[in-house]
């Protein structure tokens, strides 16, 4: 049997405020196999971004364990966590963050190119993973020229550009209307599985939820 992608183990959160301390996660507990699209379910406020951020080793003051692709993450120095987000990890949040500068394709190639592969080879895997979103006309276009649905899709396809083993998302259709939403969550969903990706997708709503493999939830900094 495969490893698991992620494993969490004991994983809390707490901070003080106006002088009381605030749990956020108490002991959170998951494992993600390889290949697994697992939906985080709670309503806004239940600490599903914190938990996220806590996966994705973008900020400290966790207790716990957290083992990504076999590496121990959580006691990591800052060049260790950002060795395991550029060769383990992908992110898509509900805003797009594209680089307004650069072109569809341009900000797909260029996490590759910080991964260390060489332009051609990236250019050709931009070109794949935006045409089989359906973005193969739009690979020259900057991002004030796409709608909301292309400019998701254009995350999407950074996400997956460096073939992480676990993709993190956030509300990843949080701003869409709800049928374009629909669309893109499932060229998401479809993506993801074809390229053999696992991820961890935070929602608070059900009916997304349910197009998962595994859902869990998240009530009062406890996962269920």
């Amino acid at each position: 049997m495969n490893s698991p992608v992620l494993e969490i183990a004991g994983l809390a959160r707490s901070f003080t405020q106006g002088g009381q301390t605030i749990h956020v996660l108490r002991g959170v507990e998951l494992a993600i196999a390889p290949g697994e699209i697992v939906a985080l379910l709670g309503p806004s406020g239940s600490g599903k971004s914190t938990l996220l951020q806590a996966v994705g080793l973008l900020e400290g003051g966790f207790e716990g364990s957290i083992r990504i692709a076999g590496t121990e993450a959580a006691r990591l120095d800052a060049h260790g966590r950002t060795a395991v987000r550029r060769d383990a990890l992908g992110f898509v949040y509900q805003f797009h963050h594209l680089l307004p500068d650069f072109d569809a394709s341009e900000n797909v190639v260029l996490p590759q190119l910080i991964h260390g592969t060489e332009r051609t080879p990236a250019e050709a895997r931009a070109t794949t993973l935006l045409t089989a979103l359906g973005l193969g006309h739009r690979l020259t276009h900057r991002p004030s020229q796409l709608s909301g649905g292309e400019q998701q899709r254009v995350a999407v396809a950074r996400a997956l550009a460096n073939r992480p083993a676990l993709v993190l998302a956030d509300e990843p259709t949080g701003n869409l209307d709800e049928a374009t939403a629909d669309v893109v969550l499932a060229e998401f969903l479809r993506l993801v599985r074809e390229e053999g990706s696992a991820a961890l997708v935070a929602t608070h709503n059900e009916r997304i939820a349910g197009k998962m493999d595994r859902v869990v939830r998240l009530h009062e900094g406890v996962l269920a």
